[in-house]
């Protein structure tokens, strides 16, 4: 079943979802909508020219950062520090090479002009955060999300040299190390995240710990990586 959103700033439960995922149409890009979307484990994707989609698919892809797995060729390409890394410094420049890189391989983007401001506009409030990662002073690759509770909740990443988005998640991961994350929705299942650790879940299972991660404060305001 799908649901048509109204101007009230409320969504149906996720398990109304239909089996692809989608929940509901409609509503706006809002901070207050896309705050209350992700604490319910629902989220935006669509396409340009198409009307707000809202999904919460079943099974859900996670990543619980102790089971974050990386391979020989990874460590040895981190290891050789060709790559530096930053955090939350260029949040706009990584959401629109997302939307860029993908144009640019004449594949299909959900980050249109509306959503690069709604996740620009998180950013500023201090709910979305970014990993950049430089390649001889130039930006090499990244990756962006929201964060809330002890969730952290990954939309999108862009390469421009291989490698550099590997090691982009996988700081991100160390990093929400630091911090004692639960967990790192992924979404859509990919093979390319399953070989990271990531695994799929039910939806149920998910929501419940997603409720249980939530009932943590969230560190609002700019990440500092060391």
């Amino acid at each position: 079943m799908v649901f048509l959103l109204s101007d009230k700033i409320i969504f149906p439960p996720p398990h109304f979802a239909g089996s692809e995922g989608l929940l509901a149409i409609g509503g706006d890009l809002g901070k207050e909508r896309l705050l209350l979307a992700y604490r319910m484990g629902i989220f935006p994707w669509f396409s340009e020219n198409e009307p707000i989609m809202w999904w919460s698919p079943d099974p859900r892809l996670v990543l619980y950062p102790q089971d974050l797995r990386v391979s020989k060729s990874l460590k040895k390409v981190i290891n050789k520090n060709i790559f530096q890394v930053t955090i939350d410094s260029f949040f706009e420049q990584v959401i629109s090479l997302c939307a860029q890189i993908r144009l640019q391989k004449n594949e299909a983007t959900w980050l249109c002009e509306d959503m690069i401001e709604a996740y620009c506009d998180l950013h500023e409030a201090g709910y979305a955060h970014s990993v950049e990662v430089w390649y001889k002073g130039e930006l090499a690759g990244g990756l962006y999300g929201v964060a809330l509770g002890k969730s952290f909740f990954g939309e999108s990443m862009f390469t421009r040299i291989s490698n550099a988005s590997k090691v982009a998640f996988t700081a991100l991961v160390e990093y929400l190390k630091t911090l004692s994350f639960d967990m790192i929705d992924c979404q859509i299942p990919t093979e390319h995240l399953k070989s990271f650790g990531a695994r799929e879940i039910p939806r149920s299972i998910f929501l419940k710990q997603l409720n249980e991660s939530l009932k943590e404060p969230t560190k609002k305001g700019r990440w500092v990586y060391n």
